[in-house]
């Protein structure tokens, strides 16, 4: 069936062609067959109407830790109290996590999945790191592959309690049995590079045994300060940097150089009061920027690109436009994709239809439920028919 989407006020293609006014888009097969003018637009079986509102590439979300157990809105309230925030509380989730179900975890997940959507989030990648055991680091990534293709390997996350006094030995742990159990549901191996986490050297342990297996590369790094992690995924060719909070000239001049995306996370700095970054230091010295969620429940329980995309133009330093590029064909970068995240022939019909009449609302209207249609795959998934 040929599903032509005409009267789009405004669409942006987020790709070289910008913004169009009075567009349309030609579904077919569940891809993008043509992008243009209304007025040039060929027929097709179906046509809807989209009342000269605005359309955008649905939202790629490369950053996230939707499968855990349990809960730590204690640990949000009394940051808020004041409290410094620190990675520790991530082993009380491993706790919850281990003990739940399969069953629980995947109803969990397919939760948030369904909030994503409604979000005009349509492509998702999902990290493991709250098993830290064989067993349960399985069942983490074996469950995220039943809901997307990108799932990441994230065994190293932190030192689990039972290993604290032994960290190289959880570390042979992770690239041994965790690996051999993990690989095959995984296509991405992940690790925090940072004090209280994972050493530079332990971290090129893993990314070296990871890439060695057939995963490719992406780096937790500088979240809690600046250190030498960002320079050693940029050198194993890290597809994305996640955090980057504290990054030095020399990291900025290493990305710039590089394909390295540098993926940011305004939900944790929103969640944990720690400063914004810099996103216009980053655009301007020529780094790739995508923006995530970083969806977990200790340092960000926010599944909202449009709260992001607000967040980054009002705090970082952002236009609208940018922002948008970095939380649609910037999160395709950062997981090396190029049919998801624009408007263009050839590309996934990923879709979202705004109530409003141009992106620009995504931040001027900052907490409104601005998204009124989701397509995936040319396939209507959320919002009214």
């Amino acid at each position: 069936m040929r599903t032509l989407i005409t009267n789009i006020g405004e669409l942006s293609t987020c790709t070289a062609a910008g913004i169009i006014h009075d567009a349309a888009v030609l579904i077919e097969d569940g891809r993008v067959a043509w992008v243009g003018r209304a007025e040039e637009a060929s027929t097709a079986t179906e046509t809807i109407d989209a009342g000269g509102r605005a359309m955008i590439p649905g939202f790629v979300d490369s950053h996230s830790h939707i499968v855990f157990g349990g809960d730590r809105a204690a640990e949000f309230e009394a940051r808020m109290a004041g409290q410094k925030y620190a990675a520790g509380g991530i082993r009380s989730t491993v706790t919850a996590t281990r003990a739940a179900s399969d069953d629980e975890l995947r109803t969990r997940v397919r939760g948030f999945i369904d909030e994503m959507l409604a979000q005009g989030t349509t492509t998702v990648e999902i990290k493991s790191g709250y098993g830290l055991d064989v067993d349960t680091e399985e069942r983490l990534v074996r469950l995220a592959a039943e809901v997307t293709d990108e799932v990441t390997f994230l065994g190293a996350h932190v030192v689990p309690s039972e290993y604290v006094d032994a960290p190289d030995a959880y570390v042979d742990l992770v690239i041994g049995p965790m690996l051999d159990a993990c690989a095959a549901h995984s296509r991405w191996i992940d690790v925090f590079c940072e004090t209280g986490a994972f050493s530079v050297a332990q971290s090129r342990r893993v990314l070296e045994a990871g890439i060695a297996r057939g995963l490719a590369p992406r780096v937790h790094a500088s979240q809690l300060g600046p250190g030498d992690g960002v320079r050693m995924a940029v050198e194993l060719g890290a597809a994305s940097i996640d955090h980057g909070t504290y990054l030095t000239d020399s990291d900025v001049a290493a990305l710039a150089a590089s394909d390295t995306v540098l993926t940011l996370l305004p939900g944790v700095e929103f969640s944990t009061r720690q400063p914004y970054p810099d996103a216009r230091r980053l655009i301007d010295a020529g780094v790739t920027v995508a923006l995530a969620c970083d969806t977990n429940p200790g340092s960000s329980f926010t599944s909202s690109m449009p709260f992001c995309v607000a967040v980054a133009v009002r705090d970082m330093g952002m236009t609208p436009a940018e922002a948008l590029w970095a939380a649609t064909a910037g999160g395709a970068a950062a997981l090396r994709r190029d049919d998801v995240g624009v408007i263009a022939p050839g590309a996934r019909a990923d879709l979202v239809l705004l109530d409003a009449p141009s992106h620009v609302h995504l931040s001027y209207r900052p907490g409104v439920p601005l998204i009124g249609r989701v397509w995936k795959d040319g396939v209507l998934v959320a919002g009214r028919s």
